[in-house]
């Protein structure tokens, strides 16, 4: 009964090691409350300007390069410690961005991350924002409109940019743009009225991404739009808004389209009522138009602003821009997962030992010591309880032999030896249940954080965030042959399977040897299974067993049980 208890719980814990990743996170499952469709005004669905968040125009057939795209219209550049790229002066579209920080491998000749492409090219992605009016009388900017440079020449920290468009009607608008010297933007779109009667437009903004970008994630991190309304996560794949449009309305907010380390987000005004929308139309949209008209008197001017997210999601940074600029639940760009409780603070531990050290390779090493000091006393309860079933084993058999026929008599034998020596069978099992929810919020802060991105530790391993890269098939590079990727398993996981192998030896041993080729065979099913995840986790894992072997050793050397 003990050891099929014990088997029990090791074949749960697999189950959830796997199924819980692959089914209960589902970031999409994550915060889906109800939402009323019906919006508070009607008028905007009246709104008939092109270009504007309603629309479902597609988005042009030809595709030109990005080097041609870029030389199509004259720009603005924009400058600063970690950006770079420019502003199309048609259609005033942010949609040329590069994080200059960033790199697409480890090779430091590989080419910078580009995040925005111009409207034009296979993998367009932009940013667009402007006016739209409820009747058709006033004639607003749209995206093949021309605008003119009124203040500034290149748009860094110090130096915003002014661009004007005039209708010609006797309404001009303008655009302030603003940035810090990481990635948020800050937009004031004014309306100069040089008419003899009152108008009212609605201001919008709009996320606009062409294509489906490659993504390894599975089921374990959201990518695709991703939003906030009222403190109410809202997050889609792109499959699903291929189906069906999604529509929120609020006060505070965000909304964009979000990679595993990258993003980009329009962020309303807080306060000001409006609809978003995540759409598809031959391109995903993620946008918002504010419900609450801007009305210009006649000579008069009226604003309305908003900012924009244009980057890496930086831990610190993205926490620092929900804190400072008032931004609804920024922090859930980042997606920490249903442990957010324990996967969030244990990066901040393994960020501030990383700034002391300087390898996270090594925090992640100090961060397993201080999880184990942290279940000592658990690990004694239960590495003596084990102890004890190991040293009771004859009497155990020689119960199940004297009863073999009798199962209940069995059973009450075997309770009343538990009972008398003061042995929990299933105490073998505690740690290893409760330790799960931490070694999944360490899969997920090394797979989600960008800060583990890349991160060295020693030797072979250049990036903890991935897999280990050698494999035995070639005798860890000997051989000049690279086996495919279901071969490939590298030193770490074998050095955690050879850990876990003796860790097992140091446990009882099932009676039953059906139940003994299982437990047998765990080791080597989960050195294969982890070889494809990421280093650090394999580092985790081994040195916690190295630790767990330590502990346990010194306490059954010290256990004996004397029967009666």
């Amino acid at each position: 009964m003990e050891n099929r208890n014990v088997i029990i719980a090791v074949i749960l814990s697999t189950a959830i090691l796997i199924g819980w990743s692959m089914f209960v996170e589902n970031p999409n499952e994550i915060n889906k409350n109800k939402f009323d469709t019906q919006t508070k005004t009607e008028v905007q669905t009246n709104i008939q300007k092109p270009d504007a968040p309603q629309t479902t125009k597609a988005n042009p057939t030809k595709t030109i390069s990005r080097s041609e795209a870029l030389k199509e219209s004259d720009r603005v550049l924009i400058e600063n410690s970690n950006l770079s790229g420019s502003i199309s002066l048609k259609g005033a579209l942010i949609d040329d961005i590069v994080l200059k920080n960033y790199r697409e491998t480890l090779d430091k000749n590989s080419k910078p991350i580009i995040l925005l492409n111009p409207k034009k090219t296979d993998d367009a992605y932009f940013v667009e924002s402007g006016w739209a009016t409820a009747k058709s009388d006033i004639k607003v900017p749209d995206n093949n409109s021309v605008w003119q440079i009124k203040e500034g020449k290149k748009l860094t920290p110090n130096s915003p940019i002014t661009l004007e468009w005039n209708n010609r009607e006797g309404i001009i608008f303008s655009k302030k743009i603003e940035i810090d010297d990481k990635y948020l933007f800050k937009i004031t779109e004014t309306i100069r009225n040089e008419k003899n009667k009152t108008t009212e437009l609605f201001h919008y903004s709009q996320v606009t991404r062409n294509s489906k970008p490659h993504t390894d994630a599975f089921y374990i991190l959201h990518e695709g739009l991703i939003g906030v309304t009222d403190k109410n996560l809202k997050e889609e794949t792109y499959a699903t808004i291929e189906k069906e449009k999604k529509t929120y309305t609020g006060k505070s907010g965000w909304f964009g389209i979000t990679d595993k380390y990258w993003m980009s987000a329009i962020i309303p005004e807080n306060g000001k009522s409006f609809k978003a929308e995540y759409s598809f139309a031959n391109a995903y949209k993620a946008n918002f138009i504010i419900l609450e008209p801007t009305v210009t008197s006649p000579q008069k001017s009226a604003s309305s602003s908003f900012k924009i997210f244009l980057g890496a999601k930086e831990v610190h940074t993205v926490d620092g821009y929900a804190e400072k600029e008032k931004i609804d639940r920024f922090d859930l760009a980042i997606d920490w997962g249903w442990f957010y409780f324990i996967t969030k603070p244990l990066f901040f531990v393994i960020d501030y030992i990383f700034k002391l050290i300087g390898n996270f390779g090594i925090a992640i090493i100090i961060l397993t010591v201080i999880v184990r000091i942290i279940f000592f006393p658990l690990s004694n309860y239960s590495f003596k309880s084990m102890a004890k079933m190991k040293v009771l084993q004859p009497e155990m058999l020689r119960i199940k032999e004297l009863y073999k026929d009798d199962v209940k008599r069995t059973q009450q034998e075997m309770m009343a030896l538990y009972k008398r020596e003061k042995v929990n069978p299933l105490s073998g099992c505690l740690p290893i249940l409760i330790q799960i929810p931490i070694f999944f919020a360490v899969y997920k802060m090394l797979f989600v954080t960008l800060e583990m991105r890349h991160a060295p530790f020693f030797g072979w391993i250049k990036d903890l965030s991935a897999a280990d890269p050698t494999t035995i098939f070639n005798l860890f590079g000997l051989i000049p042959w690279n086996p495919p990727s279901f071969l490939m398993i590298g030193v770490w996981p074998i050095l955690m399977g050879i850990t876990m192998y003796l860790q097992q030896k140091l446990n009882p041993t099932p009676p039953d040897p059906i139940q003994a080729k299982i437990f047998a065979f765990f080791p080597l099913i989960l050195t294969v299974m982890l070889a494809t995840f990421p280093s650090g986790l394999v580092v985790y894992w081994t040195v916690s067993n190295v630790l767990t072997m330590a502990q346990q050793y010194y306490i059954m050397r010290k256990t004996t049980v004397k029967t009666v």
